[in-house]
């Protein structure tokens, strides 16, 4: 893959190592960023796996944690939904709801649903 090919995400690894963040925080905050930035759950998913992936095998993370470390890149995966993604427009025109309205509504509660998602995986991760 490009990720692999360009060495984003060994340099990632090494970056984190040397920052100190736990894995599982770095995956949460990547995915948020890429979600944020294009819009798209499932991209924002496929990149951040491909990246964190180096740093969770050198880290030598056991099925549980790593289990854990995918439930974060999901939960930061639905953050702050706007205009550029589909399940925006698809709960938009399916309950008439304006722009305005969808984003106090649906962007709110997807990006409660992310944060809560976040805190039940990096408090489960400490007892696992």
């Amino acid at each position: 893959t490009v990720l692999k090919a360009t060495g984003i995400g060994t340099a990632l690894a090494e970056s984190l190592a040397d920052a100190g963040l736990p894995v599982i925080f770095a995956a949460y905050v990547i995915s948020c960023g890429l979600r944020i930035a294009q819009g798209s759950a499932t991209a924002a998913i496929a990149a951040t796996a491909g990246i964190i992936g180096p740093t969770a095998a050198e880290v030598g993370m056991s099925q549980p944690q790593l289990a854990l470390v995918v439930a974060a890149i999901c939960a930061g995966s639905i953050i702050a939904s706007h205009v550029n993604d589909g399940g925006f427009w698809i709960v938009s025109r399916y309950f008439g709801l304006t722009v305005k309205d969808t984003l106090k509504t649906w962007t709110v509660l997807e990006t409660i649903l992310s944060v809560v998602g976040f805190a039940v995986a990096a408090i489960l991760i400490t007892v696992v």
